[in-house]
């Protein structure tokens, strides 16, 4: 007779277990009509383990991303870009266009001083990419890469460790040219980010400059690193 009993009172727990979990299966579909059978029970490979997702009440939608990391895409058909200087002489410097990473970050004494990406302004490809050291490399090299720019050119430069030691009134004239504001007061050491452009039809000019400072610097003898992202209207 206690064999029975327990029988029975097992079978009954049984039956109010699958009660209460259809109930709450059911709740779940009256509160969240966006989700499904499959979305809130998912079985294991190894077998009959169920997981019950739901979402946020409160979910909110950020929308989608930008191109190269931006928070949400440019508008209409602007170009997008992200520009990171070096860290210190360890971390490279970095140059995203239109999503497609054209210099990425690398090891010490790789791309050391200055990094050019040129882009086409009317058809938004790829042309070149110059890395100049300017800390024991000819500044001669960056001032013919310079000269080569073509007229209609989107211009992107990254600094790594040293950009300047090497540069002359040539070299900083040709750079301003392509609408620096910065780079007459670029030094040793200093981090600086810039995009410009030669003759484009969009009046092109971002930049950021952080000098080496000992008394603000973040990494000792080197400042810290700096990043700028935007938008770069599309005038064709």
């Amino acid at each position: 007779m206690i064999y029975v009993r327990r029988e029975k009172l097992k079978f009954v727990f049984m039956v109010a277990a699958l009660i209460i979990s259809i109930s709450l299966v059911l709740r779940l579909l009256q509160t969240n009509p966006d989700l499904t059978l499959s979305d809130l029970v998912e079985r294991s490979v190894g077998g009959g383990v169920a997981s019950i997702k739901s979402k946020p009440a409160n979910h909110k939608d950020d929308g989608p991303k930008g191109k190269c990391g931006l928070p949400k895409p440019c508008p209409g058909n602007d170009y997008s870009f992200k520009v990171s200087s070096g860290a210190t002489n360890i971390v490279g410097p970095r140059i995203c266009f239109e999503g497609k990473i054209l210099i990425e970050k690398d090891t010490r004494g790789n791309r050391q001083g200055i990094n050019i990406v040129v882009i086409n302004e009317e058809t938004g490809e790829h042309v070149s990419t110059g890395s100049f050291n300017m800390w024991n490399g000819k500044v001669e090299e960056l001032i013919d890469f310079l000269k080569s720019i073509k007229d209609g050119s989107i211009v992107l430069i990254a600094s790594f460790d040293d950009p300047a030691t090497k540069l002359n009134d040539e070299a900083r004239t040709l750079i301003a040219d392509l609408g620096s504001a910065y780079i007459s007061q670029l030094k040793f050491r200093d981090n600086w980010v810039f995009v410009g452009g030669k003759k484009t039809m969009a009046q092109i000019s971002f930049e950021q400059h952080m000098k080496n400072e000992r008394e603000t610097n973040k990494y000792d003898s080197w400042p810290e690193m700096i990043e700028m992202e935007g938008c770069i209207p599309q005038m064709f």
